[in-house]
Order: structure tokens, then sequence, then C-alpha cells
């Protein structure tokens, strides 16, 4: 059973920076793409942005494109999300998933983390 654990989230400013961390217990070949996700409070839950270990395979939503970042670092199974010119439309609970299909749909994820909150204050 892989098992994925979020850390990294606060309370900061508009135009403040965060990372958040997402580290998997185990890899395998079904948890070849690493996702993140996001909720926002009454709202659905959304796709952030996907990447492959090897670091190949990046995409990421318009909405954070150009202000988002996601890396890896293989020797400590882990996946960063690096959160630059954040803005208050930003805050909500940010998941990590694990799959093997390249997708932007939550339902073809397998795994996923317990969430970090993110919260923007303007």
């Amino acid at each position: 059973q892989v098992q994925l654990v979020e850390s990294g989230g606060g309370l900061l400013q508009v135009g403040g920076s965060l990372r958040l961390v997402c580290t998997a217990s185990t890899r395998t070949w079904r948890t070849t793409l690493i996702a993140w996700f996001r909720q926002a409070p009454g709202k659905e839950r959304e796709f952030v942005a996907h990447m492959s270990w090897s670091s190949d395979n990046t995409n990421y939503a318009n909405s954070v494109k150009g202000r988002f970042t996601v890396s890896a670092d293989n020797a400590k199974n882990t996946i960063y999300l690096q959160m630059n010119s954040l803005k208050p439309e930003d805050t909500a609970v940010y998941f990590c998933a694990a799959g093997s299909t390249l997708s932007m749909e939550e339902d073809r994820y397998s795994y996923w983390g317990q969430g970090t909150q993110v919260t923007v204050s303007s």
C-alpha cells in the first residue's frame, strides 16, 4: 500500500511564496505519476500540476502556470510544489496523488494524501 504525506501548508499574504512537500512511502509502477490537486471551500477539487518521477510529463493548470513549479527528489521519494506570487484564489486544501495514467482527472489517481491547508490573505 502506498502512502502519501503532504506538508508545508500555512497562512501567508498575497504575493508570498510557499513550498509544499509530498513524500511517498514507496514507488511502484502504479505510482509513476504524481499530481497536485486543490479544493477551495465550496468548490470541487481541481487539477494543479502533474509530473513523473523522471521529471518529464510535466503539466500545469492555466491558473497556476508561470507561478507554480513541480519538482522531484527521487532519492527521497518526494515531490515538491513551489508556489510563488500567491493570490487569495489559491486558498485551498492541497492534495498530492499518485497514479499510473497521465491525466488531469482525479479519478485516474489511486493514492491520495490527507491534504495540507494553504490560506492566502489579502
